[in-house]
């Protein structure tokens, strides 16, 4: 796991210090590798590297970056794992290829010379994000894995082509403007995040997943925007017709996931695995259990306040298959001094606030190891989350009574019509009339959506109506709001399951995992993610995931042949803090003087009203509205952050 930056000079000149600025760029991310540094540039284009290292495979200089074919036509600076390097390498030497080290990047380099570039990123089996220099056809090319493990920017700031794993190293260009980008707001506040293929910044975007760019670097007159090209589509693994049973299914996985998590053991560095006792964690660490020689290392994060503890149910799982497990238990005074970092962390407004005990598990994880698998993916993979059923059941009955008669109370004055509910409604007369109208509007979003997945868009929205806190606010397209494809058919559940591998799982889960562990110079792996196991959990149906109320059966059924059910069946839980109360409590200072009405105003971007409305019934404990506030104070922590530092 590094960190790579680069920039490109269109006119193709040298800048001016050009050594000091990769330095001052690659200074930003050694946090993402802390063990070397190494930087490249090419007299004739005018390009320049730089990368970060965290040493895992090959820790000789043989393993450094950038690195250059044997040939000097190639130079790649990389970041991630390539699991079959070994069996790429096999295959390569074959040929005739010889190899100098024992590296997954030199067998990077020598499946570029031989299968080309679409070539060898189909035949890359990984989490990867890569800058390659073709010297000869003076082309850069930036590629990104195919789920969105690891994360790389670019784009245009004034004539200079700026890429990189995070937004602090482009800032340390002398050409960087960083004008923020108004029109993202929107979806800021929708979903707290920032979707790819957006940034914060205007003018430079998110490579998405499964996809490259390829820029000419003999075209030195004009800036030219290369479009993103997909080499592999997750769609296309789609299948609704599983010819076998549920348990050969399962059976077909637990092979599977063995040899996955088998390759994904390798490492020349020591390696454990978060445990949280859910489902997806619990299979990964049974799993690696089963093929280690001595018992794995494992870590989870424990809280003291009620219904945000899963540490109890982690330590038993580890007990039952005898690992060598490691907890902390987290007070208010350990998470809260960790908040003014987030903007740091994170580069860009992001506000799932499960980042806080990410980032904790993995500063514990780091005092240990230097490789963590993690059991990400398994929701989105196996129809795990409840909200797939619950947006199912909601959209079929769209039509029943009791949606023909909020769409008959939709025509109503909506302070009217929440003024009668909270009067006739005796569940609602502790509420205001100003929380029942906000319920009124959200609903009303909900009950225009024309198809399912703007259904659940709206559903899955903090903000259904973004313009109510927003001036101007005007949404751009992104992936909750592009077609669904063909091959879904006329099944809803996998319908939303892609939807949320396209958007949910790139844009928030990875995000938050890569900077978290990354600021604790912690490699994480993903073995649920590995493509032979997402191919996999596509072509089964979603009536063979989802059954009894409960996701993920098939997955299930492999834990179940190697921790009691008992251990793990209960209510999903996630993996949150109290933010709520925390609000209410020690945040409410910090977070009073970030949405304090003048300020907002000054800004120029929010509607103060609504805003203030909101947090004084938060804090009033009439409500919880800290999901809604918590994505404006990331932002305007973030804000803060930037006027400090630039």
């Amino acid at each position: 796991m590094c960190g790579l930056a680069g920039f490109w000079p269109l006119n193709g000149a040298r800048v001016e210090g050009h050594n000091a600025v990769l330095a001052a760029m690659g200074q930003e991310l050694q946090h993402r590798g802390p063990d070397a540094e190494g930087a490249w540039a090419d007299e004739t284009t005018g390009l320049g590297l730089i990368h970060r290292r965290l040493s895992i495979q090959d820790l000789s200089p043989a393993g450094a970056q950038p690195m250059t074919s044997p040939s000097g036509r190639y130079v790649i600076a990389f970041n991630g794992e390539i699991y079959n390097f070994n069996a790429l390498r096999k295959d390569l030497e074959a040929s005739g290829e010889v190899f100098r080290g024992h590296s997954d990047t030199e067998v990077m380099l020598a499946g570029f010379e031989h299968w080309g570039i679409e070539g060898a990123l189909d035949r890359f089996n990984g989490m990867f994000a890569f800058a390659l220099t073709d010297r000869r056809e003076q082309r850069l090319y930036l590629a990104r894995d195919r789920m969105g493990e690891k994360p790389l920017y670019y784009g245009w700031q004034g004539n200079t082509f700026l890429f990189g794993s995070e937004l602090k190293a482009l800032r340390q260009h002398p050409d960087w403007q960083g004008e923020i980008d108004d029109t993202v707001l929107p979806l800021l506040l929708r979903h707290n995040l920032i979707p790819a293929p957006y940034s914060i910044y205007r003018d430079i975007r998110k490579l998405p997943p499964a996809s490259y760019i390829a820029l000419d670097l003999k075209n030195t007159r004009a800036q030219v925007w290369p479009e993103p090209k997909q080499y592999w589509v997750l769609e296309s693994f789609i299948c609704n017709h599983w010819p076998g049973t549920a348990q050969e299914a399962s059976r077909q996985l637990e092979s599977l996931l063995e040899d996955v998590i088998g390759d994904q053991m390798v490492s020349d560095v020591p390696l454990g695995a978060f445990l949280s006792g859910g489902v997806d964690s619990s299979t990964v660490v049974a799993l690696m259990q089963k093929q280690a020689s001595r018992p794995v290392r494992t870590f989870s994060i424990g809280f003291d306040e009620p219904g945000f503890n899963e540490a109890e149910h982690a330590a038993a799982v580890a007990r039952h298959l005898g690992t060598d497990h490691t907890e902390l238990y987290v007070t208010p005074e350990d998470a809260l001094p960790l908040i003014p970092d987030i903007p740091r962390i994170y580069d860009e407004p992001f506000a799932d606030s499960s980042q806080i005990p990410t980032y904790l598990i993995s500063r514990l994880t780091r005092e240990h190891v230097t490789v963590s698998l993690s059991g990400d993916g398994g929701d989105e993979l196996f129809c795990g989350y409840p909200r797939y059923w619950a947006t199912e059941q909601a959209w079929q009955a769209q039509w029943g009574t009791s949606s023909r008669l909020r769409r008959l109370l939709a025509r109503f004055p909506r302070s009217l019509t929440a003024q009668l509910i909270r009067t006739l409604a005796p569940s609602q007369w502790g509420r205001s009339a100003g929380a029942i109208r906000r319920r009124l509007v959200a609903e009303a979003c909900i009950a225009g959506a024309g198809d399912l997945s703007e259904f659940y868009r709206q559903r899955v929205s903090f903000w259904p109506a973004p313009g109510e806190a927003l001036h101007g606010a005007r949404e751009p397209a992104y992936a909750l709001t592009a077609a669904t494809p063909s091959e879904l058919g006329d099944d809803p559940l996998k319908t939303l399951m892609w939807r949320d591998l396209n958007w949910y799982l790139p844009d928030d889960i990875l995000t938050k995992v890569d900077r978290a562990a990354m600021a604790c110079s912690l490699e994480t792996r993903i073995p649920l993610l590995d493509r032979r196991v997402v191919e996999f959990a596509m072509g089964l149906p979603a009536h063979l995931n989802y059954s009894g109320g409960n996701g993920k059966q098939v997955l299930r059924d492999v834990l179940y042949r190697h921790v009691p059910r008992e251990l793990i069946d209960r209510p999903k839980q996630g993996f949150a803090v109290p933010v709520g109360q925390w609000l209410r409590g020690p945040l409410r200072d910090w977070a009073e003087a970030l949405l304090g009405e003048q300020r907002l105003r000054e800004q120029g971007w929010w509607r103060p009203q609504p805003i203030r409305w909101l947090w004084n019934e938060h804090v009033s404990g009439r409500e919880d509205y800290s999901f809604e506030l918590w994505g404006i104070l990331m932002f305007q922590a973030w804000y803060d952050e930037q006027r400090r530092t630039h």
